[in-house]
């Protein structure tokens, strides 16, 4: 058995969530109901504009892990806080959550700990504003190669690929993990990141990854063939797990060739936030409990839909009490 069944690269974010109104929003120049990223002048004007916060420990990648973990995988999370008071908060809110924070926030570090204001306003919209910070800057001499060849799975956030140090450090724990026995995926998370370096993600994917999840729009970002079936079959090719979410279409999965469908009940979100991680976390814990892949499907889509059913990225309920109400031990 190995340490950990489950480490993440991501984004290291904090979560600063607010009550506002719409004048605020107009007041301080921000648009309502999208994500939008800021500069770090920007991001401590609206920190200090912020009344009533409520912090908690975010990133894409790190909810899925956090899903994992409350399912009852040992997880890991490599992720660059700096030594300040949202870099120590958030080191310690993941380690109190059972997750093992793998690197010391950073002495001095070049760049604030990383985070996402949001505006949540009375009719349930949340606006976000992201200051990337010093997680952006997540590089090769982050990731310990010890922890990676501990890990059963790694799993890589897509957004990190942006520079050249995330790519250098995806390299360097996906071959880390694989010389131990371990399997690498990525999650796509950007199509506008697939854009930017469409070739790279495809190199990775073709000579390094065990797997890939991404929805439709960034499936097809990979060929930009046209056609989602056309681009899933061209992933296929070069890669033996490909999982498309497909939203209210519910989820495709192509495994070594072979077609597995898993349809989803529609629901009315209170908050899609977190929706593609906490389906992640569904499917990957059932992929490392040697689950077939139409289980791993089915778990993904009722984690997934148990986070839109409120506020916040991460489980409220106990979703493996939601698997075997399902009939899915």
């Amino acid at each position: 058995m190995k340490k950990y069944q489950l480490a993440g690269i991501g984004n290291a974010v904090v979560d600063v969530i607010s009550r506002s109104d719409d004048s605020f929003l107009d007041h301080m120049g921000i648009e309502k109901g999208i994500m939008q990223l800021i500069e770090r002048e920007r991001g401590e004007t609206l920190y200090a504009a912020m009344g009533n916060r409520v912090q908690t420990p975010g990133g894409s990648l790190a909810n899925t892990v956090a899903g994992a973990g409350a399912l009852g995988l040992k997880t890991a999370f490599i992720g660059r806080v700096k030594n300040d008071t949202l870099g120590k908060f958030y080191a310690d809110a993941m380690t109190n959550e059972g997750i093992a924070f793998v690197n010391t926030p950073v002495e001095g570090g070049e760049l604030p700990t990383s985070r996402c204001m949001i505006f949540v306003t009375p009719d349930g919209e949340r606006s976000m504003n992201t200051y990337l910070g010093i997680s952006s800057e997540l590089g090769p001499d982050d990731v310990d190669e010890d922890v990676c060849a501990e890990a059963e799975v790694i799993f890589l956030e897509g957004y990190l690929f942006d520079k050249d140090k995330g790519k250098q450090a995806f390299m360097k724990a996906a071959r880390a993990c694989k010389a131990a026995g371990g399997i690498a995926g990525i999650a796509i998370s950007d199509p506008f990141c697939v854009e930017r370096h469409r070739a790279d993600f495809l190199k990775l994917i073709e000579e390094e990854m065990d797997f890939v999840i991404g929805n439709e729009a960034e499936i097809c970002s990979l060929y930009q063939n046209g056609d989602l079936e056309a681009d899933l079959a061209a992933v296929g090719a070069i890669c033996p797990l490909v999982v498309c979410t497909r939203s209210g279409d519910g989820v495709t999965i192509l495994r070594d060739g072979v077609r597995t469908d898993v349809s989803v009940k529609k629901v009315v979100p209170v908050d899609a936030t977190g929706a593609g991680d906490q389906f992640a976390a569904g499917f990957l814990y059932a992929l490392v409990k040697g689950h077939d892949m139409a289980t791993c499907g089915k778990m993904g889509t009722i984690a997934a839909s148990e986070v839109i059913s409120h506020m916040g990225p991460r489980p409220e309920a106990d979703v493996k009490t939601l698997f075997e109400a399902a009939g899915l031990s």
